[in-house]
């Protein structure tokens, strides 16, 4: 476990240093930095601070959240802040945006584009997302992007986002999913875990986790092929296949 996550922490690492792009397989590498081709509009486009998009997600967890107005949102894996600094637009100023990242490197470049922008309603905590540096029942929504798939304690992430959110709050994620089992050269690659293959649950077993972590309403809200940085990850076609990126709601019941 310890191994992953520091192949995780440097690749990224690496990533927020470079200006991101597709070096070494990251997530989100097959829409070549084309935001729109994962559902952002032309205007959240232009609104994100220049810096903050580093071609990492698979998806716009926030087109399904319903922001409201003074709530808190956490990201799990905020990399640059690009969903973050969007999600601060639609809280407002009585609002709370909250990017949670492991790697150093992402923080501090997060940080940068914040006070750059003049973000007075967001934050970055260094933290990993099986171990949230967030109280008990603070949080009203929990959105991430193409994140939980690189983590090896995923139901530990499902069950700290339980614990994070208040009664009713709801958890908003894209992610990718597995159809069918990869090959084992596949399963075994630190390059393809580290590009966002390897890792990636079983799509039941996604929802499963979701559901036994005590999240009630799990839904499917999207669902599309994906293709990614894969053969700088050494992941064939025919391995691809069986990923897909899905957007996926839970609530947290009241009490």
């Amino acid at each position: 476990m310890t191994d992953i996550r520091d192949a995780v922490r440097e690749r990224y690492g690496s990533i927020a240093v470079n200006d991101g792009g597709c070096c070494g397989g990251g997530c989100g590498c097959g829409d070549g930095g084309d935001a729109s081709g994962l559902g952002y509009t032309e205007e959240q486009k232009k609104a994100i601070p220049q810096g903050s998009n580093l071609n990492l997600g698979c998806g716009n967890p926030l087109g399904h959240a319903a922001v409201r107005p003074g709530e808190t949102v956490l990201d799990l894996g905020s990399g640059a802040g690009i969903d973050i600094f969007l999600a601060s637009r639609e809280v407002g100023p009585t609002g709370r945006a909250i990017g949670v990242d492991m790697t150093p490197a992402m923080i501090s470049r997060a940080r940068k584009n914040a006070a750059e922008g003049d973000y007075a309603n967001v934050e970055f905590r260094l933290g990993e997302i099986e171990n949230l540096p967030v109280a008990d029942q603070s949080v009203d929504l929990i959105i991430s992007n193409c994140v939980i798939n690189l983590s090896p304690a995923k139901s530990r992430v499902f069950a700290e986002a339980m614990r994070a959110l208040r009664p009713g709050g709801r958890m908003v994620v894209s992610d990718l999913v597995l159809t069918r089992s990869l090959p084992e050269n596949v399963r075994r690659s630190v390059e393809a875990y580290v590009g966002c293959v390897a890792g990636a649950m079983p799509r039941e077993d996604f929802l499963a986790a979701m559901r036994q972590a005590g999240f009630d309403e799990v839904e499917v809200l999207e669902e599309r092929t994906y293709a990614s940085g894969s053969a700088e990850a050494g992941v064939g076609a025919d391995a691809m296949d069986a990923v897909r990126s899905i957007k996926v709601r839970g609530v947290k019941p009241r009490l």
